[in-house]
C-alpha cells in the first residue's frame, strides 16, 4: 500500500532501520519513566505537603545534568555511545526498582527519593550527549530535524500515555507499581541499543580530557548561532519549565484534583507535545527557523501566564495543551539548529554544552520556582515567569540578527 506523502514527510526518519529500532526502544522506556514522574511527584506531595520539596527533588534530579553533561559530552566522543548508554540505562534501572522496593516494604524516606533522582540525574548526564549524538549516525543530515522532532514526539506520546496509566496504576495498585514498571521499561531501550547495527568509529584523543572539554566551549563561544540558541535554551528551560513543576500544586490548591486529575493535565501537556513535535517533523529544515523559535517562544510565555491565572478547568486544559506546542516546537527547532550547526568530530561536546544549558535550566528554573511558589503561590509565580520568557524572546527577535536570520 502507498504511503500518503504527507505521513512519508512527517515520519522520513522512521525509513532507517536502526532510527526506527531506536526510536521504539525508546518510547517504551519513556512511557515508564513518565509514569514514574507522575508517581514520584505526588509521592513527594503526599510525604512533605510542600511544593518546595518538589522544586528540590527537580533541582537535585537536574543537577548532575548541569555538573557533569559537558564531561558526559567527552566521553561521548572518546567512548563507544552505545556503551556509554547501556551503562546509563542499567543505572536508572536500578534506582527505580529501588525506590519501588523502598516503597512496596513502606521504608520510603524523601531524603531516599532526593538521594536516588541525583543518581539517575547522573546517569542521565552521561546518557543524554551519547544519546543525541548517536541519532546523526542514524539518518541523513536533511532529515536530521525529522529525526529529532519524531524522537521528542516518542517522549510526549508517552507524556501522554504514561501520565495516564500512572493514574490508573496509583488509584489500583499504588505508587510502587510505577516505579517497578519504570524498571521494567528500560529493558526495551536496552534491548533497542543491542539490536543496533552501527558500529563505533574509535577517535584517538589527542588531548587531555580537560583539554577536550576547553576546546569544545571555546568552539561554542566563538560560534554565534550555536552560542545563541544555547542561551535561548536555559531561558526556555529556566522559565518555562516551572509550569511541569508545580503541576501538582495547580491540580491539588487551585482545582481541588487528586491524583487522577493532575494525570489528566499531564496527559493534555503530553498531547499538545506531540503536536508540537509532529508539527516540527512535517516542516522538516526550512529558511528562519530561527525567527520561528522567537515567534513560538513570545507566543508560549503569554499562554502560560494565562494558564496561571486560569481558574476554568477545561480552559486550563486547552491552555497547557497550547502551551506544550509551543514549549515542544521551541525545544525541537533549538536542537535542530544546534544539531545541524554542530561539526561531527565536535558534536559530542556542542551537544553536551547546549544540552548542559537546555537541561541546567531544569533544576535552577525548579528550585526558584518551588521556592517562591512557597512564598506566595504556584500562579503567581508562574505569571511572572510566562512574562520573563516573552519578553527574553522580544528582545532576541528585535536585536539578535543571527538568530533571526539562521
Amino acid at each position: 500500500m502507498p504511503i500518503h506523502p504527507v505521513l512519508r514527510r512527517v515520519a522520513s526518519a522512521l525509513t532507517y532501520r536502526d532510527f526506527r529500532v531506536l526510536w521504539t526502544g525508546a518510547f517504551m522506556s519513556s512511557i515508564g519513566t513518565w509514569m514514574q514522574k507522575v508517581a514520584q511527584s505526588w509521592l513527594v506531595l503526599t510525604l512533605t505537603h510542600s511544593p518546595f520539596y518538589l522544586g528540590l527533588d527537580a533541582f537535585l534530579g537536574e543537577l548532575p545534568i548541569l555538573l557533569f553533561t559537558l564531561l558526559g559530552g567527552v566521553v561521548a566522543d572518546r567512548r563507544d555511545r552505545r556503551v556509554v548508554l547501556l551503562i546509563s540505562q542499567c543505572v536508572q534501572l536500578s534506582t527505580a526498582f529501588a525506590l519501588a522496593a523502598l516503597v512496596y516494604w513502606d521504608q520510603v524516606r524523601v531524603w531516599h527519593i532526593l538521594a536516588l533522582s541525583s543518581i539517575t540525574g547522573t546517569a542521565q548526564a552521561f546518557g543524554g550527549p551519547a544519546y543525541q549524538s548517536l541519532l546523526p549516525s542514524l539518518v541523513r543530515r536533511d532529515d536530521m530535524p525529522n529525526a529529532i522532532a519524531l524522537n521528542s514526539t516518542q517522549f510526549n506520546l508517552a507524556r501522554m500515555i504514561g501520565p495516564l496509566l500512572a493514574g490508573v496504576a496509583l488509584a489500583t495498585l499504588g505508587s510502587a507499581a510505577c516505579f517497578a514498571l519504570n524498571g521494567l521499561s528500560f529493558l526495551f531501550v536496552i534491548a533497542s541499543l543491542l539490536m543496533l547495527h552501527v558500529r563505533h568509529v574509535a577517535v584517538t584523543p589527542t588531548r587531555s580530557l580537560a583539554g577536550e572539554m576547553r576546546g569544545g566551549l571555546s568552539f561554542v563561544r566563538h560560534d554565534p548561532v550555536i552560542l545563541s540558541m544555547t542561551f535561548l535554551a536555559l531561558c526556555t528551560t529556566l522559565l518555562a519549565s516551572p509550569v511541569l513543576t508545580l503541576l501538582p500544586v495547580m491540580a491539588q490548591s487551585v482545582f481541588g484534583l487528586g491524583p487522577d486529575g493532575y494525570s489528566r493535565l499531564m496527559a493534555f501537556s503530553g498531547a499538545g507535545a506531540v503536536v508540537g513535535a509532529l508539527s516540527v517533523a512535517w516542516l522538516g529544515r526550512f529558511p528562519g527557523m530561527g525567527r520561528v523559535v522567537l515567534l513560538v517562544q513570545i507566543a508560549l510565555g503569554l499562554v502560560l501566564a494565562a494558564f496561571a491565572g486560569s481558574r476554568v478547568l477545561h480552559l486550563s486544559y486547552a491552555l497547557i495543551f497550547i502551551g506544550s506546542i509551543g514549549l515542544m516546537m521551541s525545544f525541537s527547532l533549538l536542537t535542530s539548529l544546534v544539531q545541524l550547526a554542530a561539526p561531527n568530530e565536535m558534536r559530542g561536546r556542542v551537544v553536551s554544552i547546549y544540552m548542559m544549558a537546555f537541561r541546567g535550566g531544569m533544576p535552577l528554573g525548579s528550585l526558584a520556582a518551588g521556592y517562591f511558589a512557597n512564598l506566595t503561590s504556584a500562579p503567581a509565580t508562574l505569571t511572572v515567569t510566562g512574562l520573563l520568557l516573552s519578553l527574553v524572546a522580544a528582545v532576541f527577535l528585535a536585536r539578535a540578527k543571527t538568530v533571526r536570520t539562521f
